[in-house]
Order: C-alpha cells, then sequence, then structure tokens
C-alpha cells in the first residue's frame, strides 16, 4: 500500500521545527523505520511530516562524567559503535545489539524509538531502567525534560504533546560497582522480543548486593520496572538466590497472548531471562568490582 498524501517540510532549525509541527499537526520524521511502515499500511494518515535531518546539531553523542546525552538524529548503529558511549555505560550496546536488524540500525533513531514507545522495543526499556530522561521542545511551552518514570504512558503512547519536538534523551551512567546486562529471546533474529530484560545490580567493596532491579519489554503496555533489591540486599554475589525475584516480577507484569505467543509462554520466558539477566549483571559487576 501508499500512504495517504502529505505535506512535506524540512525545517533547518528546532525552533521551525516546532513552528511548523504546531501549525500542521503532522509527525516527525527522523530515522522513519516505524513511522513509514506506519504510514504505508494505513495505520496513520498524517497531514504533514515535519523533517528533522537537516537540521544541524541533533545527531551528537555527548558523554560526560555522569551521563551518555544523545541527539534526536542519532542513529542507533552509531550509538552502539560508540567506545566512549560504552565504555561509560555499557548497557547501551548490549540492548541496542538487539534492535532489529544492521540495516535497519544504520537509519533508525535511537529517540524516536523511544518517542515510538512500542512496549516491545529495547531502548525505552533502557531508558526507564537507567533513570533517562527525554529533552522536549514546543513553539508555545518552550523547553522541558520529561523522566522516563512518567514519559511512558501506554502502548505507543507517550507524554509527549502533539505539538512538541523530542530534541534528545539522556541516559545517566550506572553508579560505581554496578553490572549491567541484556537477555532476549524472538523467533527470529531482527524479530521483536518475545521477552526482554534488562538488568543492573549493583555491589559494595564486599561483594555485597546493595541494589537490583529490572526492566521487561512485551509484557505489559509499557516497560516493566521491578526494583527486586529486597530479594537479595545484603547478599554476597556467590550466595545470591534470585528466587524471590522471580516472584517479584512475576507479580509485576501482566503479557498477553498473540499470534507469536500465549501469555503463559511469555510468563514462562519472563521468569527465565530474568533470572539469566540478574546473573549475567552481577557477574560484570563482579568483573567491575575486580577491575
Amino acid at each position: 500500500m501508499k500512504p495517504a498524501p502529505f505535506a512535506y517540510h524540512r525545517p533547518s532549525t528546532v525552533a521551525e521545527a516546532a513552528q511548523l509541527l504546531a501549525a500542521t499537526q503532522g509527525k516527525i520524521l527522523a530515522g522513519g523505520q516505524s513511522l513509514i511502515p506506519i504510514m504505508s499500511m494505513r495505520l496513520a494518515s498524517p497531514a504533514a511530516l515535519v523533517d528533522l535531518n537537516h537540521v544541524p546539531g541533533l545527531a551528537a553523542i555527548d558523554v560526560t562524567s555522569t551521563a551518555v546525552h544523545i541527539g534526536a538524529l542519532t542513529r542507533h548503529a552509531a550509538l552502539e559503535a560508540n567506545d566512549a558511549a560504552y565504555l561509560a555505560n555499557p548497557l547501551l550496546r548490549r540492548a541496542l545489539r538487539h534492535v532489529a536488524h544492521a540495516t535497519i540500525r544504520n537509519r533508525g533513531t535511537t529517540v524516536g524509538s523511544i518517542v515510538h514507545a512500542d512496549p516491545a522495543a529495547e531502548m525505552p526499556a533502557v531508558l526507564r531502567l537507567l533513570g533517562g530522561i527525554v529533552e522536549a521542545v514546543s513553539s508555545e511551552r518552550g523547553h522541558r525534560s520529561i523522566d522516563s518514570a512518567d514519559f511512558f504512558v501506554g502502548p505507543l503512547e507517550s507524554a509527549l504533546q502533539p505539538d512538541e519536538v523530542a530534541v534528545a534523551a539522556t541516559f545517566p551512567h550506572p553508579p560505581g560497582g554496578s553490572g549491567s546486562s541484556w537477555a532476549e529471546i524472538s523467533r527470529r533474529h531482527g524479530d521483536y522480543g518475545l521477552v526482554g530484560v534488562g538488568s543492573l545490580v549493583v555491589l559494595d567493596e564486599g561483594r555485597r548486593i546493595t541494589s537490583a532491579s529490572v526492566c521487561l519489554i512485551s509484557v505489559g503496555g509499557t516497560p516493566v520496572l521491578v526494583d527486586v533489591t529486597d530479594a537479595s540486599s545484603g547478599t554476597t554475589y556467590d550466595a545470591v538466590d534470585w528466587t524471590a525475584a522471580l516472584e517479584l516480577v512475576d507479580a509485576a507484569i501482566d503479557p498477553e497472548s498473540d499470534i507469536h505467543a500465549t501469555a503463559a509462554y511469555r510468563r514462562q520466558l519472563a521468569r527465565v531471562l530474568t533470572g539469566r539477566a540478574l546473573a549475567q549483571a552481577t557477574a560484570d559487576a563482579i568483573a567491575r568490582v575486580a577491575a
């Protein structure tokens, strides 16, 4: 199918993009890897597209002492390949390797994936797990920062207003002594994950667990963040039993059946992958503490 007719605008500044978006009630075009297929299937028919690809400065990756800051045009592949971002925050690359196929990562944008708010997408869960923020600009209200805890409202629904342009996202670095991991199962490489789990575990100098959390995809309408610290806090890494953590996750998720998997199968996958992700994150933390 072909998309319905639409107007096309090519702004050269963020301010111009915000003005055009408000005036046309259109959609922002960045990577287009989600938007264009949806338009082609006529699941969405925006009156206009406002193309950000000619706005300078939106593809930057800035790694500071506290966070990885990316612009709205940062491609998945660019962030995945950025060694400074990986050294500061390994979870980014570990999750990005599961995002679709390499060809799509070459064009698709990380901020665009976050804004799309697909409950089966990896990067919204990474942002939620790390406690990140999304930067948005409106021609009427100016700039605002939206915490990830407030950003994801429902399936394919975010707190971004129709006249707001998402211009950046910030991923805070994990605390010292932490380890991270991403575990996911899909029917085929590059498919959406039937279930995916990101994990963050923090150890103290005595290699005791001080905090642990996971964020799951494809088991609810939004990324499901579960703090499992109480199930493991104070336990040394070699004596931890994650059984209680799995129970916490099981109580937090609400998977649904579809043509790819039953709800019961997704629930079982969530338990298995959560245990695997927590073990991998713990091992990663041990290696970092030892180093």
